[in-house]
């Protein structure tokens, strides 16, 4: 008798299962930190702006924190806080800072920190 042996071919279940976990891991991380940097996308963007707006040297620390606070609102970030920004005026020099963190909870005891710091400076000193 001749015996014809074949290899097995194909997955287990417990190869099954890790792949199943690897790529639900993964699906999960990215769902829950696209979003930080998408946000960050909208103050990045809202600072450029607020570069771009006309005499913006002559106008006050209030009116600059009410505009970024207006297109802030419009964009849905809710991530800067107003402690986060930083105003220095030296006659038609301004700078704009905006350095903050944002934490996002993964899964139990496990979370995601991202920290940005962005800024624009019009003028000179």
């Amino acid at each position: 008798m001749i015996f014809s042996f074949k290899r097995q071919q194909g997955f287990t279940l417990i190869t099954l299962v890790l792949i199943l976990g690897l790529i639900g891991f993964f699906t999960l991380l990215t769902l829950k930190i696209v979003p930080i940097y998408l946000d960050h996308g909208k103050v990045s963007s809202a600072l450029t702006a607020l570069k771009q707006m006309p005499d913006i040297q002559s106008k006050s620390e209030a009116e600059i924190r009410e505009s970024l606070a207006k297109r802030f609102n419009i964009n849905y970030v809710y991530d800067v806080t107003k402690d986060d920004i930083k105003i220095i005026k030296h006659g038609s020099y301004l700078k704009v800072d905006i350095e903050y963190e944002t934490v996002v909870k993964l899964a139990g005891n496990l979370s995601a920190l991202a920290e940005f710091h962005d800024s624009i400076e019009v003028g000179q000193e």
